[in-house]
Formats: C-alpha cells, sequence, structure tokens
C-alpha cells in the first residue's frame, strides 16, 4: 500500500477554482460542469494498489434502537418497556425478543457488562456476514461532536468551552453535518476532501469520486468533484452523444451538432464551452466501455434500488483499470427513514433491501478478487429517540452504524454500549442521552471517518486537514469514556 500524497485544503483554493470556471461553467447542465473540473493535475499511480470506499447514506434517520437491537436480558427488558412493548402485538415499537435470536450477533470478544446485540430479524444476510465470515463489524453510538462532550455540559449555555454541533435533530443540516462537518449550504465534504488527495495517483481524475445518488456534497472536495453517474450507466448527452439514437429523428441533425461541438471558433467563450461538451462526451463514452455488460440476472436482487446502484458501483470497480483509478470514493443511498409513524410495519422492508444489497455488493466484490479492497459503510441524518411517539419515534443524535469489507476487523462491536435509558435524574446514566433516550454520541463522526480514511491511504498527519475536529479527539474523557482517533474497525 502507497501513502496519499497531501494536497491543500483551503476555502480561498474553493473560491479560486470555480471562480476560473464560472465563466465557463455557470449555465451549463450539471454533467458538463462536472467534466469541466476533470482537469485535476495528476500522475499514474505506482504499484497494483486498489482501494475504495462506499457510502450509504440512510436518509431520514434510521432507528438505531431497531436495528442493532439491545438483546441481553435485563437490557432488552428496559428496551421493551420504554418502548412499549411487542410492535406486532399492538402494543408498541419493540420488536418481540424471540424474534432476535437468528441475528443475535456473537462476536468474538464479548463486551462488558454481559451486553448482547441482534440486528433487525430482516437482517439476516448481515447477520450471517457477521457470525460466520467475520466481514462486518458494529459501530455502537457514533454522531457528530465537536469534542467530547457529556450531558451537562451539552446543558450548559457556555457554548465557547463546549459547543455542539449546529443545528441538531434538522434533517438538511444534520445530512449535511455528517458528509462536511457543516450544516446546510458546505460546499466540501470529507469524501471529496479524500479524492483530492487521491487524484495524484488516479490518471483518471475525473472518475474519483463517483455518485450513483444524484448530489451529494460528501463527494465534493476543493479539487475533486462528483462525477454522476445512473443506474444505468453514464449521462449521456443526446444531442452530441456518440452512442443512442438520433436527435430530433434526424441523424443529420445529430451530425449538425457534433460538428458545431468539435469545432475550434475564434471567441474564447465558445471555444471553451465546446471544450467542456467534448471533456464529457469523452467521459461518457469512457464509462459505457468501462462497466461493460450487466453481472449475470440473481447476482443483485431485484426490485431494490440500493442494489441497483451498488450493482453500478460494482460495475464501475470492474472497469477500474480502464478508467484509470487506483483510489476511489462513491456515494449511493436509501431513503424512507422518517418514520415518526408505523415503525414497526414500514422498518423490515428497509432493513431487508439493505442488508441483501450489502451482502450482494460484498459477495461480488469476492468474485472480482478485491473484497479487501473495498469498504462499505452506513451513515444517517441521525439516530432517533428510543422513547415512542405512539407508533412510531422522533428525531434523534447518535446512532448505531455498519461498516462491511474484507478489510473489516468484524465480528466486532466497536466503541462503548449506551445504558437503555431515558430518565431524568442526576444519575450516570443520564450521561448518556439528551432526553427521550436521544443518544448523546461515544464516538465521533470524525472518528469514524478518520478510520476509514487512514485505511484508505490517508497518512494521520494529513488527517485534521480532512475532518476539522478530530484534533479534539484522541483521549480518555475524565468521564472514562475513550476517543481514540482510529477506532479500530480496519485492519
Amino acid at each position: 500500500m502507497y501513502l496519499i500524497n497531501p494536497a491543500e485544503h483551503t476555502r480561498r483554493a474553493f473560491l479560486r477554482r470555480t471562480g476560473q470556471l464560472a465563466m465557463a461553467g455557470t449555465a451549463l447542465p450539471f454533467a458538463l460542469n462536472l467534466a469541466a473540473m476533470g482537469e485535476a493535475a495528476a500522475q499514474a499511480a505506482p504499484g497494483d494498489d486498489y482501494r475504495a470506499l462506499v457510502c450509504v447514506f440512510l436518509f431520514g434517520g434510521n432507528d438505531y434502537a431497531n436495528t442493532v437491537v439491545t438483546y441481553d436480558a435485563d437490557s432488552y427488558g428496559q428496551y421493551s418497556l420504554i418502548r412499549g412493548g411487542d410492535g406486532e402485538a399492538g402494543g408498541g415499537i419493540a420488536i418481540a425478543r424471540a424474534a432476535l435470536a437468528a441475528t443475535e450477533l456473537k462476536p468474538t470478544q464479548a463486551l462488558p457488562g454481559g451486553r448482547v446485540y441482534a440486528l433487525h430479524p430482516s437482517m439476516t444476510g448481515l447477520a450471517d456476514l457477521f457470525n460466520n465470515q467475520g466481514k462486518v463489524a458494529v459501530q455502537l453510538n457514533v454522531g457528530p461532536l465537536i469534542k467530547p462532550l457529556t450531558r451537562a455540559q451539552y446543558n450548559s449555555s457556555n457554548r465557547r468551552d463546549f459547543p455542539i454541533p449546529p443545528k441538531l435533530f434538522s434533517h438538511n443540516d444534520q445530512q449535511s453535518v455528517w458528509q462536511s462537518s457543516s450544516p446546510e449550504g458546505s460546499t466540501v465534504g470529507w469524501g471529496g476532501n479524500l479524492g483530492d488527495l487521491a487524484l495524484a495517483p488516479n490518471s483518471g481524475s475525473l472518475f474519483t469520486c463517483m455518485s450513483v445518488a444524484g448530489n451529494a456534497v460528501f463527494l465534493s472536495g476543493d479539487q475533486a468533484l462528483q462525477y454522476q453517474v445512473g443506474t444505468g450507466g453514464a449521462v449521456r448527452i443526446g444531442a452530441v452523444s456518440g452512442t443512442g439514437g438520433n436527435l430530433f429523428g434526424s441523424a443529420t441533425v445529430k451530425a449538425a451538432m457534433q460538428q458545431i461541438a468539435q469545432r475550434e471558433s475564434g471567441h474564447t467563450l465558445e471555444n471553451e464551452y465546446t471544450k467542456v461538451i467534448r471533456r464529457a462526451v469523452s467521459a461518457e463514452g469512457k464509462i459505457t466501455e468501462a462497466i461493460q455488460s450487466d453481472f449475470p440476472s440473481g447476482t443483485f436482487p431485484a426490485q431494490n434500488n440500493l442494489a441497483d446502484q451498488l450493482k453500478m458501483v460494482a460495475r464501475l470497480i470492474r472497469g477500474r483499470e480502464a478508467l484509470g483509478v487506483k483510489r476511489q470514493v462513491f456515494f449511493v443511498s436509501m431513503g424512507g427513514f422518517d418514520l415518526h409513524d408505523d415503525l414497526i410495519a414500514r422498518q423490515p422492508g428497509l432493513m431487508k433491501g439493505l442488508s441483501e444489497a450489502l451482502v450482494a455488493f460484498h459477495n461480488q466484490m469476492g468474485v472480482l478478487g478485491v473484497a479487501d479492497k473495498v469498504t462499505a459503510f452506513t451513515a444517517s441524518d441521525f439516530g432517533r429517540t428510543l422513547s415512542s411517539n405512539s407508533n412510531g419515534s422522533d428525531h434523534g443524535w447518535g446512532s448505531h452504524h455498519l461498516v462491511v469489507g474484507g478489510a473489516v476487523k468484524g465480528k466486532a462491536l466497536y466503541g462503548t454500549a449506551p445504558p437503555v435509558s431515558i430518565t431524568n435524574t442526576a444519575s450516570d446514566i443520564d450521561q448518556w442521552h439528551v432526553g427521550q433516550g436521544r443518544l448523546l454520541p461515544t464516538t465521533s463522526v470524525d472518528q469514524y471517518a478518520g478510520t476509514l480514511a487512514r485505511w484508505f491511504g490517508v497518512p494521520d498527519d494529513q488527517l485534521d486537514g480532512i475532518l476539522p475536529n478530530l484534533r479534539n479527539f484522541g483521549m480518555t474523557a475524565p468521564s472514562g469514556i475513550a476517543y481514540p482517533r482510529n477506532v479500530g474497525f480496519m485492519a
């Protein structure tokens, strides 16, 4: 493995880049505007090493308590009581304990205090990947933090010494904070910053950061911007693309448009415009060639949009040599997790889809011989309340997340298991939440991301430039909770 060369990460550089391209790109469709960004300086990558990170974002705020479910008898009793009893029996939003037996997690090293967890009953595939193959890790209670924080500090009015993430519990803002450390309106994400560092080893620099789920700040860097594809491949510019049918039913019209796109002009702006079009068409052709044919039927589950997205990621990874990439960052997503209502009825389908898609993707990475070179991880707006609002849960903070891949130190749960409580007394147990069972994170997004970034190839002394709050971690807080810079779930 080689280390990624450091790159400059400054707001000034971002503004300079966008200012220089504004004249050529402001009025262009996104695909063309993105193509204009593709001229980052690049060198041939050394060696044959390849690594990719795949962010699986669960939009809406996934309910942590019914995803990674506390299963030991004592904790389960508290969980069921707080959630109003067995949801399938009509008494609340707890999952029946008997339904969790098949997805009980059996880590190599038992958790302190006899704590035991199980995955949602619909996630049998991921439970098997955890227990029998050791390729899944669970990160407990992770969420945005600026620095380690106790509940008393959270309740303090002293925000200078005890800062909290901006605009907690807001969907759009927390989606952005997870992806970029800043609220809605942020322009640079930590996945894009990883892409900045990966431009040099990628001769096909345009394909460093790739989204199959539309625009996401996660993939926007200082130099690297995301290249968006659909589940069917590259987005075609129909008027001038060499693939596809005629324009307005006429081969002559299309040929004329292609000629216009190729010709030189005495007008600087026109030259820049056609240059961008040519680059976008060239990129489309490279993608179409690289992804090759579809995988055989049954390789990925049908009628599963996340699986369709991950299948395209797999095809892009299969074509990595044609694309000229050694390091890539991908973004895919699922929606529908804002379950204020009908949690018991609606979450099983989501969990089943997530589990089946991730398992199929990991298996295909094995077929391609890169299982240990590709790591997928989940993220979401926030966790949700442990307490029920009748038949759902409300916006929360910390949550449990999953990491899947051949390089994952799996069959293990990382971080600190939170007590199951929503009491509001002065007891120690209340340090673990900020009301209604909204978990106060004991692992920050920066620690989670830093662990992934280190595996990706970022030197430790470059991590603080990518993850601005990471410098505040790397210690054991007075509360006794450890906040290591490297959480430890990657080999």
